[in-house]
């Protein structure tokens, strides 16, 4: 398994949308990545990153709600690496893996065996397993022994335990056949006679082949635009100079690179608060009291800014109640922090020995 994990930490990729985040995964035969449809949509363009890549904006090229399944545009000199999409059949015991990035945990893998090889849902014949996967899973590689991708991990039954479902090789290889044949154009698949159709096939929003209604929006989605809370802490983050598209890690939820620490921003809709917290480095092995000390004396100089420690981490943040907190007031914090998170995360290290945070990717 060690040796399956550490080729597919370079295969997967991790999707980022304003609603949520996924999973997806290399294809050199093709060069897209493939993922789940219900992973990007709602957009025509999402956030990626991967190992040997930091985050950038690729467009969606193929849009099937039928077998939800999706494909992304390989943006110029991504440094990815594949596997090959299985030919055979699973069968009932067979063990797998499922690689992905659950709830933002990324490059976790959990291994399972097939529980039943066709389960039927809406005429699809799914690969049921027992592998824990969960939200962020979707879209990853269901992988084999022999290293090859058996299908795509799709869903779970709600509140079931070890009852997980992964479309399998065959549809995805059926899809990528047909999305070559309408020469890589944007396309979706007529949810009523099953065929891809690119724009052009679609006539007024039917479609050309059986006449089914088309919903056009599925390509060509209307723009994200936040409102309330989430478009103050957006234009926050802009004011600090940062590309808002790219600090998007899922629904209500914000991530900031400054130096070695990383802030983490997110909104709490039903207690309405807007909390920041940039992860510092680790305590210290030995001699932590001194540590500790500083911390407090310093949450009594910094305004609007308090250390606190989760587990080992020592994390550096603001909070605010939605109606307290401007976006002149936010720039102002949020630049206080990304100013003071590497400078105090160099200070704890250097002066106290506190241990660089491992980096979750590694």
């Amino acid at each position: 398994m060690a040796n399956i994990f550490d080729h597919f930490k370079n295969v997967i990729i991790q999707i980022a949308t304003p609603f949520g985040s996924g999973t997806g995964f290399y294809n050199h035969e093709h060069q897209v990545f493939i993922t789940n449809y219900h992973v990007i949509e709602g957009c025509n363009e999402v956030i990626i990153s991967g190992k040997n890549f930091k985050k950038t904006t690729t467009k969606v090229l193929y849009f099937d709600p039928y077998f939800d399944l999706a494909f992304l545009e390989v943006p110029e000199g991504i440094a990815v690496e594949t596997a090959p999409i299985s030919e055979h059949q699973l069968t009932e015991g067979n063990t797998i893996f499922a690689i992905g990035h659950p709830y933002g945990l990324k490059y976790t893998a959990t291994k399972g065996i097939v529980s039943k090889a066709q389960r039927y849902y809406n005429e699809i014949a799914y690969i049921q397993i027992d592998a824990a996967i969960n939200s962020g899973n979707s879209g990853g590689p269901l992988v084999e022994e022999s290293g090859e991708i058996a299908g795509v991990n799709t869903f779970i039954i709600a509140d079931g335990e070890s009852l997980g479902f992964s479309l399998p090789a065959k549809y995805v290889r059926q899809a990528l056949d047909e999305f070559e044949a309408l020469n890589r154009v944007a396309s979706t698949r007529c949810k009523s006679c099953k065929k891809v159709l690119s724009a052009g096939m679609i006539d007024s929003g039917y479609c050309s082949n059986c006449g089914a209604t088309i919903n056009l929006e599925i390509m060509n989605p209307k723009p994200y635009i936040p409102a309330g809370a989430a478009l103050n802490i957006e234009k926050m983050i802009e004011k600090s100079g940062r590309a808002v598209n790219e600090t998007r890690v899922g629904y209500n939820s914000w991530e900031i690179e400054e130096g070695s620490a990383t802030i983490k921003l997110f909104y709490n809709r039903e207690t309405r608060f807007i909390v920041a917290d940039a992860y510092l480095c680790n305590l210290p092995k030995e001699n932590i009291m001194p540590v500790y000390e500083y911390m407090l004396r310093e949450n009594y100089t910094n305004d609007g800014l308090i250390f606190s420690v989760n587990n080992q981490a020592v994390l550096l943040s603001f909070i605010s109640y939605e109606d307290d907190l401007s976006v002149d007031s936010g720039v102002e914090l949020l630049h206080n922090l990304m100013q003071k998170a590497d400078y105090y995360d160099d200070i704890l290290i250097e002066q106290f020995r506190g241990q660089p945070r491992v980096n979750e990717e590694d």
